[in-house]
């Protein structure tokens, strides 16, 4: 039964100061809220609270460096207004560079592979960037990010003034969460916070959120959750059906002592944890959130997570780009071989 109106909880009073007038789309990305989420986790014992970066502007965490890297590659004169920039995504750093890119007014070329979602596609291509699609997998490595970046050197090499971006080396990727995520959330949760813990691919936000942790001297542990058949943490290489997490190759952003803990979970562990976080706290996260709410309920139930633990986890896309996989029953089946998903 729906609670009556002097029963329900009033949406809360924000102060007109709270209530920002942006100059840009770009100015509105960042400064994303934190949730708690006490449904999930209140009988563990744990304070957990949630960053939704599907709440910026493009829908996901790669808005930060997708601004972050081009904003001071102009600034440094890098590019300028004649530049077409070239990149290799996934989904949600493409998207993220569609949006810059077309606030800028600089071309975009976006090579993706054939497991990027239609319904992406076409959203890089609504902001007005070109999709580069490779069909085949890298016939050395059996890897479509390896034939990616294949095919931007082959770009890179005929586009005269091109800019590639590098998401899985540039500095001021992990620097857009040294300078913003990890101080966002140290200022709403305050500096004795436990754990972050966030998903991997490029390793930006591992490393930024690391490097800030360490030069504060916080006691917070990070906790890196990665996709089974990742190599990123030197395990063999699988098969991966959800993109944007995990990775085929070792960023150059990555150091063995970024993360105090390392949780690696399955496609079916991010399906599990999803439909948990969405039927329990009405979050409708992507594939990544999902396997971040299972690791935390791994750890906890194992007690490496001990309760009275402040926690923040960074849930990096909003849910709504995996309708067709993560939240179709009929693709868990098909790709999972699972009849009925029980949460």
């Amino acid at each position: 039964m729906l609670a009556s109106p002097a029963e329900s909880p009033t949406l809360p009073k924000r102060r007109v100061g709270q209530i920002a007038a942006h100059a840009s789309i770009l100015d509105a990305i960042g400064g994303t809220p934190l949730v708690r989420l006490s449904k999930l986790f209140g009988d563990a014992g744990l304070d957990v609270y949630a960053k939704l970066e599907a709440l910026n502007p493009g829908g996901s965490i790669k808005d930060r460096p997708a601004y972050n890297i081009l904003s001071r590659a102009l600034a440094a004169g890098d590019i300028n207004s004649k530049t077409t920039v070239v990149e290799s995504s996934s989904g949600n750093f493409a998207i993220g560079l569609a949006q810059v890119c077309g606030y800028l007014g600089l071309p975009l070329i976006c090579v993706v592979d054939i497991k990027t979602t239609a319904q992406n596609v076409r959203i890089i291509e609504a902001y007005g960037a070109r999709v580069d699609l490779v069909s085949k997998p890298d016939p050395v490595t059996g890897e479509y990010l390896q034939a990616r970046l294949n095919r931007i050197k082959e770009i890179l090499a005929s586009v005269p003034n091109a800019f590639w971006p590098n998401q899985y080396a540039n500095r001021n990727n992990s620097g857009s969460h040294y300078g913003s995520t990890m101080p966002e959330i140290v200022e709403v949760l305050g500096p004795e916070l436990d754990y972050v813990v966030l998903a991997t691919s490029t390793c930006g936000t591992l490393r930024g959120c690391a490097d800030y942790v360490r030069e504060q001297g916080l006691r917070t542990r990070i906790v890196a959750v990665d996709a089974a058949g990742s190599v990123i943490f030197g395990r063999p290489q699988g098969k991966r059906l959800l993109p944007g997490h995990g990775a085929g190759i070792v960023p150059t952003l990555f150091n063995n002592d970024l993360a105090q803990l390392v949780v690696h979970v399955s496609d079916l562990d991010c399906v599990l944890g999803c439909r948990r976080l969405v039927q329990q706290e009405a979050i409708l996260a992507g594939a990544s959130s999902g396997g971040i709410i299972t690791a935390v309920e791994r750890l906890a139930n194992e007690g490496q997570i001990a309760r009275g633990s402040r926690c923040a986890l960074i849930l990096a896309d909003r849910g709504e780009r995996y309708l067709d996989t993560v939240y179709s029953d009929s693709w868990v089946q098909a790709q999972l071989g699972v009849d009925a998903i029980s949460v």
